[in-house]
C-alpha cells in the first residue's frame, strides 16, 4: 500500500503545488489521480518516485518511508509510463523494453525473453520486435511503454496521463488493453489524467483534486457519480455523470422478448403470427439467427418474407445482455430507429429485443436497489 501523510509540495517561489495531501492507494488497484490543469497531479504521482522531492509530508510504501531508500532503487522499483511513450530513438523495440531488465543485471537473451513475453501480454505482434519506435504508430508505442514498465514485473505502476496523445478511438482500446493486463496481473497502478470519462472506466479509486493541489474527494467511481462531496466535484463530473453512473449497472435484468423476431425465411403463417401480437416493425435475421434489419410487417407479408437489404431499417448497434451495462443498452435504444434494442449472445446471434420502456424500469429498478443498499450501510453503521 501506497500512503500518503499531510504531503506538501512547495517551491521557493511560494508556489503550493500540492496541499496537505492524505490519502491511502489499495494494492492491486487503479488508482486515478484526475482534476483541472495545474492541480498538482503529475507532481503527485512524481513524488511518489522521488522524481520530485516533497516539502513536508511523508510517503510510505509498505509502511517504509520512501525518503529512507536509494532513490535509484526506489525507481527501478516502480514501473514509470508518459504521455508518448518516452521511448529511446536509437533503439530497437525488443531493447527498449528490455532496459530495466539490463540495468538490474539481467544477462541479454533473459531480458530479450522477457520483452518478447510482454509484446504479446501487451498486444504487439512479434515481427515489431526488431523495428525502432519511429516505425510504429501512436498506439503501438504506447503499447511498448506499458510492457518496458512492466519488464521488470514491478509492484508498483505510475501512469502520467498515458494515452492522451493518441486518438479517441486508439485510447479506447488502450484502455480496455489496461484493463485486461491488470486483471491478469493485480498491480497497484497510479494513473494520472484529466478526461473524467477516462477515470471513472478504469479507475478503482477516483481522487479528484482542484487548483492548488487540494484533494477534494476520494472514492470509487460509482460513489464520485452518486454522490457528489461539492458543487466543484458536481460541475467537475458534468451534467450527464446520471448517464455515466449506469455504467455501473448490469444489464442481465433486462426483460428480452422474442415477438417482434422472425427469421428471413419465415412463412407467411409465421410472420402473421408475429404481427398479430402487435408489433409494428418485425426485427428479420438471417438463417444463422444474426440480425439484418427491422421490417414492416406488410412488407415482409407482401415479400413472402424477405425484404431487400436496403428497404430494411438499421437494427442499430447490438449489446451482449448482461456483460454490458445499462448504459450500453439505452445508448444503443437512443441509436435505434424503431426504439428497440437488439440483444445478442457473443457469437452475434439475436437473444431477443428490449423496449425503451423495459430500460426504464431497470434504471429505476436499480437506482431502487443501490438506496436499499445504501440505507442498510448506514443503519449498520449506527449499530
Amino acid at each position: 500500500m501506497i500512503r500518503m501523510e499531510s504531503v506538501t509540495k512547495r517551491y521557493p517561489d511560494g508556489t503550493t503545488a500540492v496541499d496537505h495531501l492524505s490519502m491511502e492507494i489499495p494494492d492491486g488497484a487503479i488508482t486515478v489521480l484526475v482534476g483541472p490543469s495545474g492541480c498538482g497531479k503529475t507532481t503527485t504521482l512524481r513524488m511518489i518516485n522521488r522524481m520530485v522531492e516533497l516539502s513536508e509530508g511523508r510517503i510510505l510504501l509498505d509502511g517504509a518511508d520512501i525518503r529512507e531508500q536509494p532513490v535509484n532503487a526506489l525507481r527501478r522499483s516502480m514501473g514509470y509510463v508518459i504521455q508518448n511513450a518516452g521511448l529511446f530513438p536509437h533503439r530497437t523495440i525488443v531493447d527498449n523494453i528490455a532496459t530495466v531488465p539490463r540495468m538490474l543485471g539481467w544477462d541479454r537473451n533473459r531480458a530479450r525473453t522477457r520483452a518478447t513475453e510482454l509484446m504479446e501480454r501487451v498486444g504487439l505482434d512479434a515481427s515489431l520486435a526488431s523495428r525502432y519506435p519511429y516505425q510504429l504508430s501512436g498506439g503501438q508505442q504506447q503499447r511498448v511503454g506499458v510492457a518496458r514498465a512492466l519488464a521488470a514485473d514491478p509492484p508498483v505502476l505510475l501512469m502520467d496521463e498515458p494515452f492522451s496523445a493518441v486518438d479517441p478511438v486508439v485510447r479506447k482500446g488502450l484502455q480496455a488493453e489496461l484493463l485486461r493486463i491488470q486483471g491478469e496481473l493485480g498491480k497497484t497502478i497510479v494513473f494520472v489524467t484529466h478526461d473524467i470519462d477516462e477515470a471513472i472506466r478504469i479507475g478503482d479509486m477516483i481522487a479528484v483534486m482542484r487548483t492548488g493541489g487540494e484533494l477534494v474527494q476520494f472514492a470509487p467511481p460509482d460513489e464520485l457519480l452518486s454522490a457528489p462531496a461539492d458543487d466543484f466535484i458536481e460541475d467537475f463530473l458534468g451534467t450527464d455523470r446520471g448517464i455515466r453512473r449506469l455504467s455501473f449497472f448490469s444489464s442481465a435484468g433486462l426483460e428480452l422478448t422474442t415477438a417482434p423476431v422472425v427469421a428471413v425465411d419465415s412463412t407467411a403463417q409465421q410472420i402473421a403470427e408475429r404481427t398479430a401480437l402487435g408489433p409494428r416493425y418485425l426485427l428479420v435475421t438471417d438463417t444463422d439467427g444474426k440480425p439484418l434489419g427491422w421490417a414492416e410487417p406488410k412488407d415482409l407479408t407482401a415479400g413472402g418474407g424477405s425484404v431487400p437489404r436496403e428497404r430494411l431499417l438499421s437494427y442499430g448497434r447490438p449489446f451482449e445482455i448482461a456483460r454490458q451495462s445499462l448504459r450500453d443498452a439505452l445508448d444503443c435504444a437512443v441509436l435505434s430507429p424503431t426504439g428497440w434494442v437488439v440483444a445478442v449472445a457473443a457469437d452475434g446471434r439475436v437473444q431477443g429485443v428490449v423496449s425503451q420502456e423495459s430500460i426504464a424500469d431497470a434504471i429505476r429498478g436499480a437506482h431502487a436497489e443501490r438506496a436499499a443498499q445504501a440505507a442498510e450501510r448506514d443503519a449498520r453503521a449506527s449499530r
